[in-house]
């Protein structure tokens, strides 16, 4: 299957590869039956195209820092002829119960992992994750992209959750602080306090709560977007890198699919290992991954900085791009 999108609009950015494009991105992946290595320096920076059921065996213990994992909700989706069918709640745990606690032995002694969800299997995915490790949050963000419903509210957000292996982990709250807008500035003795003036106006830094209103999802205008259904915003996978791993850590996604997380962790500075079993969808992670050699900006993320969503300073990065 190759995609190529025609383009309905000068601005329309969403990636599109022609027939030719496709089969040199494929010659640049790690296929499992070519007889590969599959000790960490094989794997590092590689995407594996596959099925992760059948390649973690073959993956080294104890490589991983950062684990995010975004498997299928349990919804009816389509990811381009690979079909994802709704279960009942307790097979879809069942579902989670019979790969993630292979994943274990991958994860470094300190190693953190995220695991994403909806409403709808939030619940099997706490009950997972708090069987093998320590859970410690649930991030909610919010989705302001999606369609209404007449007999139920509009589902609005997603859940992340957050656990680690043990009591000792990296968490790095400075690097995930959000720049907000000060509506009534506060001063002492006629200085801000805890606020600062710029020229694009009144700002404070602020810790992240386990609530995030800053993410857009991507969109035919945004350099990020590609036709993959359920593609995740680099903004949201740089937070969790940022907050969760050092420059140089290994960040690992079993879960690939157009590569978000593999190239976020590239323009981050950090390593990656990914495995997708979609062919098509392993090509445009790599071409994204070349893309991110040259252009390393996230919309929404500037001189170490994550702006509020659709503020100007975020609008001024996305049209630098």
């Amino acid at each position: 299957m190759t995609i190529s999108k025609k383009q309905s609009s000068s601005r329309n950015r969403t990636l599109s590869l022609t027939a030719e494009q496709m089969e040199e991105q494929r010659k640049k992946l790690f296929y499992p039956d070519q007889g590969h290595p599959f000790n960490e320096e094989a794997v590092r920076d590689r995407i594996l195209c596959g099925d992760f059921l059948q390649l973690e065996a073959l993956l080294p213990d104890s490589f991983v820092d950062l684990m995010i994992l975004d498997p299928p909700y349990n919804l009816d989706k389509n990811f381009h002829g690979l079909a994802f069918n709704r279960i009942k709640n307790t097979e879809y745990m069942e579902y989670l119960d019979s790969w993630f606690p292979k994943l274990l032995r991958l994860l470094k002694p300190e190693a953190t992992v995220y695991l994403c969800g909806d409403w709808s299997c939030s619940a099997a995915d706490y009950l997972i994750l708090s069987k093998y490790l320590t859970v410690r949050s649930r991030i909610v963000w919010q989705r302001e992209k999606g369609r209404g419903a007449a007999a139920n509210w509009k589902n609005g957000c997603e859940d992340i959750w957050f656990a680690t292996r043990g009591k000792h982990y990296f968490f790095n709250v400075d690097a995930v602080k959000l720049r907000r807008k000060v509506i009534a500035p506060y001063r002492v003795q006629g200085k801000p306090k805890d606020w600062e003036t710029t020229p694009g106006g009144n700002f404070r830094m602020t810790c992240p709560s386990n609530f995030w209103d800053d993410i857009t999802v991507p969109y035919w205008s945004m350099p990020e977007n590609t036709p993959h259904p359920t593609q995740k915003p680099e903004k949201l996978l740089a937070k969790l890198i940022l907050a969760s791993s050092r420059p140089g850590d290994l960040v690992f996604d079993p879960f690939l699919g157009s590569g978000t997380t593999a190239v976020t962790a590239r323009k981050l500075g950090r390593h990656f290992t990914g495995i997708e079993i979609n062919p098509d969808y392993c090509c445009w992670a790599q071409e994204r991954l070349d893309r991110a050699e040259k252009h390393s900006e996230i919309q929404g993320y500037t001189d170490g900085v994550f702006w509020e969503r659709n503020t100007r300073q975020e609008q001024r990065a996305d049209r630098k791009k």
